[in-house]
Parts: structure tokens; C-alpha cells; sequence
């Protein structure tokens, strides 16, 4: 097998170089979720495509750790290649500072390699601490971009065009923020690597990660100067095109992207950063490297008018695609079309392009009938998909990115966003235990969504109200309930979430989180119901200040796989009255067939 031939091929370098253990990350060197093409290590030399996935060969072992969401799929595609699937976020759960401790039991000293531009510096720490607990001398090498040796096709860091948005607040002031934090931190620099933050905070997108609008990039701020390490190629004259001239009419340097290394080997002064790749912080030294959580995660996790504005009119447009989309559908099955799970993620994909503000998908869409739902991070296949049957559940996962700078359909500047919605619906007759399971799971739903809560209350603290409908019947689900969302930025960001982690993160208004709650049976069919959840402000008495949600997403929960006995009369109120806006948003700009379906699949229960 492919896989098993490329680790042979490390194990032989390996032995070449005297290394005991490679250490490898399915991140880059900003620390992404999604990694560019060429950061895809983790998949290249094992064949897991998952999105959290990181792995250690030794001379005599070669596993992956990856966490509930992946589990099955890793069995399934780590088949063959002699690599051991090592199980997180469980309770018998061995992280690798930990496995690498015991695995080199008996021996005085190790040497380990790493990609240091893939692995974050507290990772290469901790791994570090454990080997000197267990009274071993341990060496660690940084080999920046360790793989090339054998990865003979790597491809080279993208570079596409920058374009600038405007979501309210331009790049000047989002610049005096950081400047006026370096102040009172009494630090000179804030060295800047995750993409989010950087498009966030100089209000520019590209599309060097698929399904998210970022430049691979590095922003290092000062007192007086921005330093952009983004140019990974020649540009013919920067101060010409428009993205770039803005930037530079804002004080913004446009540097290459390999000059950080440099800039930050001159640098005279103290950088605070947070989340640093293991090489980068090897440049700085413990000397004039300030380890911070950046502020620009906190600033831009709260939506400012025109981003929620923005966040409405694009989960408007969404809504419409998927009513049209589960029109379709239905439709479809109805006449005895053969449609597969391939067929309709193409069709919702065909109906979002159809929107003029539409930028692309916020993340791989996952079409999953039956035993494919059971996978919560499930990958349709693209060719042999499984068809669809007038019976049971059927499971859409998916999202979509919007910007328009108000040339399209005359909307307003700033229009913008990124959505992130999943359906679960029946395709016919289903079991009693289907319905028990989609009943459960939308309870738990709503729930969440009527949650009222003081200000500041982290989503850990009712992340329960999701989970307590399943655990009363005996049911549960591996993954969080809830995180955060971009504008027009990535699908998943923080740091709020809603999970049983324990993340002090608080909830206040202008937060979006997602709340989707779920149930999997191998082998048979998964449950999932999300929606974007607005942090809205209650009010405020005697007792202090109160926050709520608001629905974002605008489209129908389907009630015909519930069993309405099993919701109280609040569930069953709020799922009406959710229902009735939809229906009432959408149905004036909906086809009239599809609205007159629309009103029918939305009456009240």
C-alpha cells in the first residue's frame, strides 16, 4: 500500500539521521484547521483526510491520534497502511507527551523530530516536560518542512488575489486597537499567525484555503509600523493594485512571506504572540518572546451591527437555497429519480452559485443517507455514492460563504457572512427508534435555543441543556454542542463554544454560536439539527444582566419523523413559532410552488 511504502521511507531517513521519533501535525505553521494543500502531511503519508488528526512514527510504531468525530473513518482509511488508530477525548485517552514518555520506558535519552513550523511551540514543550519527567535527556530538532525529502510533488504555498471587505470598521482602527493593547501591555510588538485574525484585523480576504477566505500570511504590528509577510511570488507593482495600495495608504508594509524568519532574528524589542509555531519561537527565545493569548480573538468573536446585518442577509439567501434544495429533494424522490449522496450535495452547491453574493462553500458538504450519517464528519464519495430511498433519515451538513460589495442584486456595502446549517429529514417511512433518536436530538436542540442565561455565562455551563434529553433516555453524543462562527471567515472559530470542556470563554452579546446536538449508530443512521445561534441581550434587574438566543438560520425543521407526544409544550411552541418565521421570511421571495410547500411542511404540530 501507497502508505505503507511513504513511512518505510521516513523510518529509512529516520535511521539516516539517528532520530528516534518524527512527530507530525495535521496543521500548518499558523495553526489552522484547515491547512493548505501543501500542509497536508498528515493525509499525504497516511491517507486520513480528517480535519484533527496528528501522527508519530518510530522505528517500530506508527500511530494517529485523532478524537470522537473520527474514529470510524480513521479505521476505515488507515486499513492497510500500519498505522494504529490512538483514541482522544475519552476517558482511557494517552496523548502523545504522554505515549512518547512511555513508549521510550528504559531509555536515558531520545531524539525527536518535528516539522517545527507545524507544531506549536506548548505542544514541542509539554512533549519536552515529559520526557525529563520520566528522567530521560531529550533532544528535539525543528526540520522546517521535514517531509520534503520524500514528498517529491509537494505543492508550493499558494498565493490568490487579495481583495478588501468592509465590515464596519476600517483597518486603521482595528490597528489603533491592537496598538493602544500593546500599550497597556507594555510590549513593543504583537506577532500575528493565525489567518483569521490577520484577515480580521487588516479587513482583507483571498482563497488560499479552500472553503476559507484567507491569506497564508504574517502581520507583525508595532507601536508605529505593520510588517505583512504575504508575497510568496514576484508582484509587478503592488502599489498599484487595490488591495495593496489600501493597505499601504493605511501604513501596512507588504514584506515577503520567508522574511519573517528574518524580521524576527533582527527584531529589537519584546513580541507578544500566542499559539507560535515551535520554529518561529525558537527565533525569538525565551528572552523577547511574550506568550499572550491574542486580544484579536475576543474582539472578533464579538459582531459589530454591520457584521450581524450582514450575518442575516446572508442566512436569508441560504435559507432560500436549501428550502429550494429539500424541494427538490422531495420532489425528486417523489417522481423516482435516482438521486445519490453525490448527486444532491451537487444540487444544493448548483442552487447556493445561483446566489449573487455567493463566494463558495464554508466547508465540504456532508450528504449522508442511512449508515453515512453515523459519521459525523462523513465524506461523500464522489464517485459510488450510495443512492437515496423512500425510507429512512437523511442528513445535509453544510455552508456557504457570502460577500458582496454592493454591485450585486443593489444590496448594501458590507453584505456578508458565513453560514453553517444541517437537516436532518425523512426520506419516507422510518423506524421507531429513527424517530425516537430525531425527536431526542431536536429536543435537545431547542432547548439550548431557549436558553436564557446571565451575561458572561461560559457555554460549557449549558452545553447540558443539549445533552439532557438524550441522557435521560440513555442516549449521548461524542462531540460539542456548539462553536463559534466568522464573518466571512472561517466556519469554526472561538473562543466561545458550547461543549463540556471546560473553556471559561463567557457568552455575551454579538457571540454566534452554532447548536447542534446529535446522536450516531454505527452501521444504521445519525441524527444531527443545527442552527446559528445570535447572542442577543435580555435585559437587566435586581439580579444583574441577562442574555438569550436568536435564530439565524432560516429554514425548516421537518416534523414528520417526530413524535410529538415526546415534546412538552414549550418545545412543541417553539418549533412552531421557529416554523412560522421561516415560512413567513421566505415565502415572498420563494417560487410559488415551492412556497406553497413550504406552507404545508410548516404548519403547526
Amino acid at each position: 500500500m501507497i502508505y505503507a511504502d511513504r513511512i518505510e521511507e521516513l523510518r529509512a531517513m529516520m535511521r539516516s539521521r539517528g532520530w528516534d521519533a518524527v512527530i507530525l501535525t495535521g496543521s500548518d505553521p499558523h495553526g489552522s484547521e484547515y491547512p493548505a494543500e501543501r500542509w497536508k502531511q498528515v493525509q499525504w503519508l497516511t491517507g486520513f483526510t480528517g480535519e484533527a488528526g496528528d501522527v508519530v512514527v518510530t522505528l517500530d510504531h506508527a500511530g494517529l491520534w485523532t478524537d470522537t468525530r473520527y474514529f470510524i473513518q480513521a479505521v476505515q482509511q488507515l486499513e492497510g497502511s500500519g498505522v494504529e488508530l490512538h483514541k482522544m477525548r475519552v476517558p482511557e485517552q494517552v496523548p502523545i507527551p504522554e505515549w512518547l514518555a512511555q513508549h521510550f520506558e528504559g531509555e536515558d535519552e531520545v531524539l525527536l523530530a518535528v516539522d517545527g513550523l507545524c507544531v506549536e511551540y506548548d505542544f514541542a514543550a509539554e512533549i519536552k516536560s515529559r520526557q525529563q519527567e520520566a528522567g530521560r535527556a531529550c533532544h528535539m530538532v525543528s526540520i522546517p518542512n521535514l517531509l520534503d525529502a520524500i514528498w517529491e510533488d509537494r505543492p508550493q504555498v499558494p498565493q490568490t488575489p487579495v481583495f478588501r471587505v468592509d465590515p464596519g470598521e476600517s483597518c486603521a482602527e482595528r490597528l489603533g486597537r491592537l496598538r493602544e493593547w500593546l500599550r497597556e501591555a507594555g510590549t513593543d510588538y504583537v506577532l500575528l499567525s493565525a489567518l483569521d485574525e490577520i484577515a480580521w484585523v487588516l479587513n482583507v480576504r483571498a482563497s488560499d484555503i479552500e472553503y476559507n477566505p484567507l491569506v497564508i500570511s504574517f502581520l507583525l504590528v508595532g507601536r508605529e509600523s505593520a510588517d505583512w509577510f504575504v508575497l510568496k511570488e514576484a508582484v509587478e507593482d503592488p502599489e498599484t493594485d487595490g488591495a495593496f495600495a489600501s493597505l499601504s495608504d493605511d501604513g501596512v508594509t507588504l514584506r515577503y512571506y520567508e522574511e519573517i524568519e528574518i524580521a524576527l532574528s533582527d527584531l529589537d524589542g519584546s513580541v507578544a504572540a500566542g499559539g507560535l509555531n515551535y520554529h518561529l519561537s525558537s527565533l525569538l527565545g525565551s528572552g523577547r518572546l511574550r506568550v499572550s493569548t491574542s486580544p484579536v480573538r475576543g474582539w472578533k468573536a464579538v459582531k459589530n451591527p454591520c457584521e450581524i446585518a450582514g450575518m442575516r442577509r446572508s442566512h436569508f439567501v441560504d435559507g432560500m437555497a436549501m428550502e429550494m434544495f429539500l424541494y427538490w429533494l422531495e420532489k425528486s424522490l417523489e417522481g423516482d429519480r435516482a438521486v445519490s449522496e453525490w448527486d444532491a450535495a451537487v444540487k444544493l452547491g448548483q442552487l447556493r452559485s445561483e446566489i449573487p453574493e455567493y463566494r463558495g462553500d464554508s466547508f465540504e458538504t456532508i450528504s449522508a443517507y442511512g449508515a453515512g450519517a453515523a459519521l459525523p464528519h462523513y465524506i461523500t464519495p464522489h464517485t459510488g455514492a450510495p443512492m437515496l430511498g423512500a425510507r429512512g433519515l437523511y442528513l445535509c451538513d453544510s455552508g456557504g460563504q457570502y460577500w458582496g460589495d454592493g454591485s450585486a442584486g443593489g444590496r448594501a456595502t458590507g453584505f456578508g457572512g458565513t453560514t453553517d446549517i444541517t437537516r436532518t429529514v425523512a426520506l419516507g417511512p422510518c423506524s421507531r427508534l429513527e424517530m425516537e433518536d430525531y425527536t431526542l436530538v431536536l429536543k435537545g436542540h431547542i432547548q439550548l435555543a431557549m436558553a436564557v442565561f446571565p451575561y458572561g455565562t461560559p457555554g460549557c455551563r449549558i452545553d447540558a441543556l443539549a445533552r439532557e434529553p438524550l441522557w435521560k433516555a440513555g442516549r449521548s453524543f461524542g462531540h460539542g454542542t456548539g462553536h463559534g462562527v466568522g464573518w466571512f471567515l472561517g466556519v469554526h472559530e472561538g473562543p466561545q463554544d458550547v461543549r463540556q470542556n471546560l473553556n471559561p470563554e463567557g457568552l455575551v452579546p454579538g457571540m454566534i454560536i452554532s447548536d447542534e446536538p446529535g446522536i450516531y449508530r454505527e452501521g444504521m443512521h445519525g441524527v444531527r439539527h443545527e442552527n446559528l445561534l445570535l447572542c442577543v441581550d435580555a435585559g437587566s434587574n435586581e439580579f444583574g444582566r441577562w442574555c438569550a438566543f436568536e435564530p439565524l438560520t432560516l429554514c425548516h425543521f421537518d416534523t414528520s419523523a417526530l413524535i410529538p407526544e415526546m415534546l412538552t409544550p414549550e418545545e412543541r411552541d417553539w418549533l412552531n413559532s421557529y416554523n412560522s418565521i421561516v415560512y413567513s421570511s421566505l415565502a415572498p421571495e420563494l417560487p410559488r410552488p415551492v412556497a406553497e410547500w413550504l406552507r404545508e411542511k410548516t404548519k403547526a404540530i
